[in-house]
């Protein structure tokens, strides 16, 4: 893998993503940023391989982030996903205040920031991330759809 200052975050968050595929996971990665340090943290789904089903791309990235920056808030950092986060996931990013989310894909069936709750968007939501939606979307969703075809087959 190149050095972290030679990968986008989002190139870097798919480099997870498919590694997550090659493990039987499914791909979904994540990179997170934080200001001149650069890709501090990155992962890719990892519930089965862990039997944990809280080990999404985005948990396992924060959770090395706050270990990184020595602190349980990252408001100086931005999350990278190939997929719009779920619940869980939304959640987790505003408990850890990242600044800004950028994701990939849209997930109409279990996405909880542009679909389904729409997290951010609710009363009792303390911090919302700037959001930006769709950054290689294409690229995600064929992806997501040749792993779950291979599943298929």
């Amino acid at each position: 893998m190149p050095e972290p200052c030679q990968d986008s975050p989002m190139d870097r968050a798919f480099a997870e993503a498919q590694a997550a595929a090659a493990r039987g996971e499914v791909p979904v990665g994540a990179a997170i940023v934080c200001n001149e340090r650069g890709i501090i943290a990155s992962a890719g789904n990892r519930t089965l391989e862990w039997r944990d089903p809280t080990a999404h791309a985005e948990i396992i990235a924060i959770r090395e982030a706050c270990r990184v920056m020595a602190s349980e808030r990252l408001p100086a950092c931005d999350i990278y996903v190939t997929l719009e986060p779920c619940t869980m996931c939304a959640a987790a990013i505003s408990f850890a205040r990242l600044r800004r989310l950028y994701f990939a894909a849209y997930d109409p069936k279990a996405g909880a920031v542009e679909n389904g709750v729409c997290f951010y968007a609710q009363p009792t939501c303390h911090h919302a991330p700037d959001v930006y939606g769709g950054i290689a979307e294409t690229r995600a969703r064929a992806l997501l759809q040749r792993f779950f075809k291979l599943l298929r087959d």
